[in-house]
């Protein structure tokens, strides 16, 4: 019976790694950016799959850096159970929060030459803000998987790795009024091309960690 059990098992082993082994595909396409009113505009824009899980690496997987009372990069991607850092780089302080419902955070006030990490285990938007600068802003994009990128500055981009099935690509920039999408099938070894639009807005407006308006500002943040 024990015999049995232990061979059921290797068996298994053996799909499992099989499967883990299957050759991958890639995704490849173009990500075109205009104003509402159509003429071509530039963005920052993460080019991501969804349908799979995919386990994240240990430890920080981003540095969004606070620098001429600006976050930078504005526009990040990590994987879930990953961290962000937050370092000072300004001569003043800064307090990063958000009141995103995928992950609230309070990191406090803190000086230059300091930074704070923040780790994310849920999937999600996480909006992120200065409760001493409102003009500060930036988003993270929480995944489910490894499968995301940076879009060129022309807007190409290329997945690799992406396991054969059908899946979904997704197209974000942080002032497009939504994400673009499209199904994808991936096949082992071959590239699916996609191409997604998206149309950029303006700045959405927030108010701070209290939920009131800025102080000394001139413009509602909500």
């Amino acid at each position: 019976m024990g015999d049995c059990i232990l061979k059921s098992l290797a068996l298994v082993a053996v799909a499992v790694g099989i499967a883990n082994a299957a050759p991958a595909g890639r995704v490849v396409g173009k990500v075109t950016v205009t104003e509402a009113s159509g003429k071509p505009a530039s963005a920052e824009v993460i080019v991501y799959v969804v349908g799979f899980p995919e386990k994240g690496t240990d430890g920080t997987a981003a540095t969004i850096t606070q620098k001429g009372r600006t976050f930078v990069p504005d526009l990040v991607a990590i994987t879930v159970g990953e961290s962000v850092t937050f370092p000072n780089g300004d001569p003043f302080l800064h307090n990063v929060f958000s009141q995103s419902s995928t992950r609230k955070f309070d990191l406090g006030s803190f000086k230059k030459g300091e930074s704070k990490e923040k780790s994310f285990p849920k999937s999600g938007v996480v909006d992120v803000y200065c409760n001493i600068h409102p003009e500060m802003a930036a988003t993270i994009l929480v995944l489910p998987n490894k499968r995301h990128t940076r879009a060129a500055a022309d807007g190409t981009f290329t997945l690799d790795g992406v396991p054969p099935g059908t899946w979904t690509v997704f197209a974000y920039a942080r002032r497009a009024a939504k994400p673009a999408s499209a199904p994808v099938t991936v096949i082992a070894g071959q590239d699916a091309t996609v191409n997604l639009s998206l149309v950029r807005g303006a700045e959405p407006p927030h108010v701070n960690k209290f939920g009131e308006k800025y102080k000394n500002s001139t413009t509602t943040y909500r």
